[in-house]
């Protein structure tokens, strides 16, 4: 591809062929304001904040869509187009909500900021202003169309990056909302509730459903005993949240962090992930010996379970049965943990801490039960405990870096890349090749099942039979990869698929905003914890071990499908 030069305010930029004006604008370091416009994800001049004067053109030009070309004479910053951009939110303003010290995005607004920027003070425009009643239908996001600007940035999110599409304008002209077809609301949806349309909304028309004064309530009474599980994923995440550089490695602040909050034992979901490996890759075992259902499909992520249960419903026998790590670890902490520490479990109440708004939804799925009560009972994004934390006056920065709680905060660096697309496969092939082969594995870094490409594939050579395995992470190659499984292009025997791009550091939880790069920064982090792990194959896990020994006894055996393993349905899909 070639090479342009255009000039933009009387400074030569030469970009390559296809470039808009906005993006040679940003190599030259030149800034445009944007509020439609969201990298990757939705480009199409809609909200009109991105307007340059270009010489010789008979109007104002949207720069995220508007082609680069040579010779071409550009100028961003005039008296006239401040004037235009200022008008354009003072009358998104106009239909606004004043609710912004209350609003769940205070501070976290993009809209808030072009405001300030722009210094808008008051709005000269008045009239009728749009009455929505919020969404609440679902536990884990809520749908406030009033603070919505129409810029459809979650129709891209949902439609072209998960390919779910059950976001849509609706209506026309001033009575147009975004939201499902007609009106309905979330739950009545075939919704994967993955959360990536709450990462990519510039304003608080989409957030999770906050229950950090539950969390509050429970970690006041004193007839509670309350504990805390953390994602894999929130170890390098969290840190942003708490203004931290993205990928920042905090894992022993954060458990100190959470001690301060006064939870009684602080532990590891990784200690879970350790567990589902044991019990997936024995599953899988199982099914390749035994003529079961393949491929096996990894069942760690709710998003994708629930898009499989409204889609794919035909795929829900090749789920595997396990829980997810955050519903074996509800499930232990309410018998095995409740046992050892001689606590009624009526009275253990079970947090966790998840990058994922599915998780809410999860953790209230009926199927959850098995201990007798909710295996968990509230699950918090990162964006919420990072609330918790400043709540409490908590300095991040000058906490000592203190250890997980045993048992139950013992893991693996296999544990710890559950967190990035293709870590629960290269977990299960670290522990399936050593327990088929007896052999030590002597590289334990499975490289084709990592980065950011759409689906991965990749061949483990075992006795008598290699092995085929594949990755999938964000919905939308999720589908691609299970049509062709469908229409039988594909074949493998092992799958692994996670709801969000990058997977569970992409999660829908995470810190605002997300994009690619903290993406990438968020996965070499995950991968250097793994590498500075002790232990990094989950059968090697000594509490691992002494749980089956004192109360599982083996992989799959009673007890642990009465406690570990679910089964998964068919749900609407229109």
């Amino acid at each position: 591809m070639g090479m342009i030069t255009l000039t933009i305010n009387d400074k030569k930029v030469q970009v390559e062929e296809g470039s808009t004006i906005l993006e040679a604008a940003q190599k030259a370091g030149i800034y445009i304001p944007t509020l439609c416009y969201l990298e990757e994800i939705n480009i199409m001049g809609a909200c009109r904040l991105c307007v340059v004067e270009v010489e010789g053109a008979k109007t104002l030009q949207a720069s995220c869509v508007t082609p680069a070309a040579e010779g071409m004479v550009v100028r961003t910053n005039t008296p006239f187009l401040r004037k235009a951009r200022k008008a354009i939110l003072e009358l998104l303003l106009s239909d606004h909500p004043f609710e912004c010290l209350t609003c769940i995005r205070s501070g976290n607004c993009e809209l808030q900021k072009l405001a300030e920027e722009f210094n808008i003070r008051e709005i000269p425009y008045h009239g009728e202003k749009s009455d929505f009643k919020p969404d609440t239908s679902t536990p884990s996001i809520i749908r406030d169309t009033n603070k919505c600007i129409l810029c459809r940035r979650c129709i891209s999110a949902c439609s072209n990056v998960q390919r779910v599409g059950i976001l849509y304008p609706n209506e026309r002209g001033f009575k147009t909302f975004i939201g499902p077809p007609f009106g309905e609301n979330l739950k009545d949806m075939p919704c994967a509730l993955c959360g990536q349309c709450v990462l990519a909304c510039p304003t608080g028309a989409l957030h999770e459903k906050e229950d950090i004064d539950e969390v509050w309530k429970a970690l006041e009474d004193p007839n509670k005993h309350v504990i805390v599980q953390t994602a894999p994923a929130i170890r390098v995440s969290v840190g942003e949240a708490m203004g931290m550089d993205p990928g920042s490695i905090v894992t022993g602040k954060m458990v100190a962090a959470l001690r301060r909050l006064g939870f009684d034992r602080v532990f590891d979901t990784d200690f879970a992930a350790d567990l589902t490996i044991m019990e997936e890759g024995h599953e899988f075992l199982d099914r390749l010996k035994n003529g079961g259902k393949l491929p096996l499909m990894t069942s760690c992520s709710p998003g994708w379970v629930k898009f499989c249960e409204h889609h794919y419903p035909d795929f829900l026998e090749n789920i595997s049965t396990c829980k997810s790590p955050q519903q074996m670890f509800g499930a232990l902490a309410k018998t095995y943990y409740a046992n050892k520490m001689r606590i009624d479990p009526k009275n253990i109440f079970v947090v966790s801490i998840m990058p994922c708004t599915a998780k809410k939804f999860e953790c209230k799925r009926p199927e959850m039960t098995d201990s007798g009560y909710l295996d968990v009972d509230v699950s918090l994004t990162v964006r919420e405990v990072a609330k918790m934390f400043k709540q409490a006056g908590i300095n991040f920065d000058t906490l000592p870096e203190e250890e997980f709680d045993a048992p139950l905060g013992i893991s693996t660096g296999a544990a710890a890349i559950f967190g990035a697309t293709g870590g629960v496969m290269e977990a299960a092939l670290r522990t399936v090749y050593e327990v088929v082969t007896g052999e030590t594995l002597q590289n334990l870094d499975f490289e084709d099942v990592r980065g950011l490409k759409g689906v991965k594939e990749a061949s483990v050579n075992l006795p008598g039979i290699t092995v085929k395995v594949a990755v999938a992470h964000g919905l939308a190659n999720a589908r691609d990869l299970l049509d062709q499984l469908r229409s039988g292009e594909k074949e493998y025997h092992f799958i692994e698929i996670m709801a969000c791009p990058g997977g569970c550091i992409g999660g829908g939880g995470q810190p605002i905003p997300t994009n690619t790069e903290t993406r990438k920064r968020r996965i070499e982090a995950i991968y250097n914890v793994d590498k500075n792990m002790a232990i990094r194959k989950s059968h090697e896990n000594p509490a691992i071990k002494k749980l089956y020994k004192e109360f599982l006894i083996k992989p799959l055996g009673h007890k642990s499908h009465e406690l570990l393993h679910t089964e998964y349905y068919q749900r609407i899909k229109y």
